[in-house]
């Protein structure tokens, strides 16, 4: 089992004085551990760490810099197993998606530091005569890293790759719901040598912890996965220090069925699209839009494969799809989200409600029909194993309803005309578009979101220039 300390200046720092925070099991409300609620002395000292290692580490040449980050992907690859196993104990999502998320993060740190090489910058004409202007892609400086708990390993490398490729130094805070993979990554970290004071992890609560972090005037970018509300407040933390902030926030995306759609696809997409890792992804299809003339076929099909997912204790019941919500929060929160939905009007297809277990905080796979675009349940983030489904009359209304929302991440389309689904495309006010297939990203996509899905992005070329600023240089010669 990992230490449960912090881990700062290349050191695990024990931390005997702060306030504990359980961590429980969520498919067996079991404490596995506990750790500690970092105060802002602790934080203080791990942006110090952070400031005082970035010089160093920015004058290394990137493929130096990008040489760490593979050590570290070789580390994390040859502990699949303990890692995938910690973040089911504590996260509740099945082994295999926990085996993906680990492989998956180490391909995604690879990914980033191939782009040592590729750091670009331009050569912009003068007006001037004898003048020469560059400009120069710089490091930003130290880098707050707040992670969520429904992918919390995976984005650890999301946010340190670029953020040390690109030159910066970071403090990361994982969520206080599943840190313990975190403490793991630290150790590997710390075997593959990277230098004291480039990375460092600080455990603790959003209020606490995070607060600090995010409100710390060591801090030059705060980059944060997780909700609206939290992502306000980080906002407003940064704000007094005019810190940047790159938020990937809430979703409600929209899959949209249309009348020549290949159903038998549709339906097996938007299922796996719906329960992946029990609904608690942001760019889940949190809601679904078919049009009329085959909404009878699409619902009674999705309402059968929904029938078949299995769920339990991931760890106890190896095989099923889905394991618990994470707390008893979110498991309340979807409940009453289902209750009022059926109060005003939508009827239960599937499911619609608590699973019937001994333990663990389990929810049925449920499946709403009668819903109209008005409903809480089509314009609220559900974050759980729920799929409302409202019919419409064309492609036209689909859109209209789609874009009706304060969220802009991501969306789907179910069709087998091209020219069709180039068009609804450009009128899809969302980030990311997905036709005829599930929704999930590429590395070398960009993740990112409009309205209050949040500012900025992830991946790719662009997610990686986020962890970079511009520097204009005039040079006047001969």
């Amino acid at each position: 089992m990992p230490r449960n300390t912090h881990y700062i200046a290349g050191r695990f720092v024990e931390d005997t004085t702060s306030e504990r925070i359980a961590v429980y099991n969520p498919a067996t409300e079991e404490q596995i551990a506990e750790i500690p609620d970092a105060p802002a002395e602790v934080v203080d000292a791990a942006v110090d760490a952070a400031r005082r290692a970035q010089p160093a580490w920015a004058e290394l040449p990137p493929i130096e810099r990008a040489g760490y980050i593979r050590a570290i992907a070789d580390k994390i690859r040859g502990k699949v197993d303990i890692l995938a196993e910690t973040i089911t104990r504590e996260q509740g999502k099945t082994l295999d998606l926990a085996r993906g998320e680990v492989l998956g993060m180490a391909g995604l740190m690879d990914y980033m530091a191939e782009w040592a090489r590729r750091i670009e910058g331009e050569i912009i004409a003068s007006d001037r005569k004898g003048e020469a202007i560059y400009l120069n892609r710089v490091p930003i400086g130290v880098v707050g890293g707040i992670l969520p708990w429904n992918y919390p390993f995976f984005l650890i490398g999301r946010k340190l790759a670029p953020a040390l490729v690109a030159g910066n130094t970071i403090v990361i805070k994982p969520s206080e719901e599943t840190p313990l993979n975190a403490f793991l990554f630290a150790e590997l970290a710390d075997e593959a040598g990277l230098p004291e004071g480039v990375f460092n992890m600080v455990s603790g609560r959003g209020r606490t912890t995070g607060a600090a972090l995010s409100g710390h005037p060591g801090i030059d970018l705060v980059s944060f996965t997780g909700s609206v509300p939290t992502g306000v407040a980080i906002m407003e933390a940064a704000a007094k220090n005019l810190t940047r902030v790159n938020l990937e926030l809430g979703g409600k995306a929209p899959a949209i069925v249309l009348k020549d759609a290949d159903i038998g696809l549709a339906v097996e997409a938007i299922t796996v699209s719906r329960v992946v890792n029990t609904g608690q992804v942001c760019n889940c299809a949190e809601r679904i839009f078919v049009e009329r003339g085959v909404a009878d076929e699409f619902t009674e099909r999705f309402v059968k494969r929904m029938a078949a997912v299995t769920y339990g204790d991931p760890l106890a019941e190896r095989g099923v799809d889905m394991g618990p919500l994470i707390n008893a929060t979110q498991l309340g929160k979807v409940a009453a989200m289902v209750e009022r939905a059926q109060a005003a009007g939508a009827s239960a297809a599937l499911g619609g409600k608590v699973a019937e277990r001994n333990r663990g905080h389990h929810y049925e796979p449920t499946v709403l029909t009668g819903c109209t675009p008005d409903m809480e349940i089509m314009r609220k983030e559900i974050f759980g194993p729920v799929a409302p489904i409202a019919v419409v009359d064309s492609a036209e209304e689909a859109v209209h309803h789609a874009n009706d929302t304060e969220y802009g991440l991501t969306s789907s389309l179910y069709t087998r005309d091209l020219n069709q689904a180039m068009r609804i495309t450009r009128n899809l006010k969302f980030g990311e578009t997905y036709i005829n297939r599930e929704n999930g990203e590429a590395y070398q996509g960009f993740h990112a979101g409009r309205k209050k899905s949040g500012i900025g992005g992830a991946d790719g070329k662009h997610g990686f220039y986020e962890y970079m600023e511009t520097q204009a240089v005039y040079i006047q010669h001969g």
